[in-house]
């Protein structure tokens, strides 16, 4: 699973990406600090199943912490986005090139609107951050149209002579965004579009480039920069203005600030919760206390959170509804090594116990016998569908 971190140059976006991943990357304000796509890995938190059998847990991938559970996700911080992007100005090229890997886009805007289209510094609430979504919106758009307008004619009239399935050829034509038969199916249902594809208009195939875009490329918008004075009301207005979209207010700033006064055991905190505890006040200094109080009052009180957290949360869970499933066995919930409920796998909706077994090891898929839910010790089919949190046990022939 990959996640692509997107925006305008200076919206934050490389604060969001350390903050998330605490990986060492030029932050600076101003336009294409970023040149080269950053990699790294973030962590969603899940209810660990440790606290329902009364264990604590060994992770060996992630961490956790008072059976709060962060399971790696990788992220993908691209280069600045500005307008034009589909057509190769800016770094645009490189971007969609790198956007195409990821399966789903946090979209962070600077909802105070300090920041221009192009990315430049401007008097705070001087700008409308709406102009941002609908911008990246559009580039998307057009370049899913630019790649299914390529060879378009000669497409369509192929299709039309040899009465060829029209989401077929198509899905065909577009594999490199990952659009397949079923999702080109589902979409031309959707739009009501007529059979004879000679009669689809330039304007039913920019509809086609959205749809697909929405299925292939699901976002997540985050609202940086709202402990910015003012910037709460252009959240309030964003929501009111985009309601089918996901939206999450969020501090990357302070989020990055938490992370590292944690990392060097000056504060205990647990990524996405509202509040945090000083460990080691005497060695902090005036700037840093001032700083934390900020952080408390400002944006910890009024959201609850920092938000970088619900953002990589809503992401995985909610976008992409995935679930969390963990391997353990009836009385045996350590691994060979002694490790207790040392994995936790991200697995896609509808994922069933042969699913699961396969992404365990393909043996243990290939000699699949039955599956065992391990909090109720009952067995379930090879069909059975798994459920977020749940603990599986899979009985093999070998």
């Amino acid at each position: 699973m990959l996640i692509g971190v997107v925006g305008k140059p200076s919206a934050g976006k490389s604060t969001f990406f350390k903050a998330a991943t605490l990986a060492e990357v030029e932050i600076a304000n101003y336009p294409f600090t970023t040149i080269k796509p950053n990699r790294g890995n973030g962590y969603v938190k899940v209810d660990c199943a440790d606290k329902d059998f009364n264990v604590k847990c060994n992770p060996r991938f992630g961490y956790c912490i008072d059976s709060k559970r962060f399971v790696p996700v990788e992220l993908l911080d691209v280069a600045g986005l500005v307008p034009g992007a589909h057509e190769g100005k800016g770094m645009g090229n490189q971007f969609m090139d790198d956007l195409n890997q990821a399966d789903a886009l946090i979209h962070i805007i600077d909802v105070s609107g300090s920041i221009n289209e192009k990315g430049e510094p401007v008097q705070s609430l001087s700008y409308d951050p709406a102009n941002d979504i609908k911008f990246l919106e559009h580039e998307l758009d057009m370049w899913y149209l630019r790649l299914l307008d390529k060879g378009w004619e000669k497409l369509a009239r192929t299709i039309n002579q040899e009465k060829s399935e029209v989401n077929k050829e198509i899905a065909k034509h577009l594999n490199s965004v990952r659009v397949d038969e079923k999702l080109m199916e589902r979409v031309i249902a959707k739009l009501g579009l007529e059979s004879d594809i000679m009669e689809w208009s330039k304007e039913t195939l920019k509809e086609i480039a959205t749809e697909l875009r929405k299925e292939t490329k699901p976002m997540i918008i985050a609202c940086n920069k709202i402990d910015i004075p003012g910037a709460y009301d252009k959240f309030t207005k964003l929501k009111e203005q985009f309601p089918d979209h996901l939206i999450i207010p969020c501090s990357a700033e302070s989020e990055l600030a938490l992370k590292e006064a944690a990392k060097h055991n000056l504060i205990k905190y647990i990524p996405g919760e509202k509040d945090f505890e000083i460990l080691e006040e005497n060695k902090l200094s005036e700037k840093q206390k001032k700083a934390l109080n900020f952080i408390k009052e400002n944006v910890l009180k009024k959201l609850e959170t920092t938000g970088v957290q619900d953002v990589l949360d809503k992401a995985v869970f909610d976008l992409l509804k995935c679930i969390a499933v963990f391997p353990g066995g009836i009385g045996k919930l350590q691994d060979q090594d002694g490790n207790v409920i040392p994995d936790c796998f991200l697995m896609p909706p509808k994922t069933t116990a042969l699913d699961f077994a396969f992404r365990l090891h393909t043996d243990i898929g290939n000699n699949f016998i039955k599956a065992i839910d391990v909090r109720t010790k009952k067995p379930v089919g090879k069909e059975h569908l798994l459920n977020n949190r749940d603990v599986i046990e899979i009985a093999t022939s070998k």
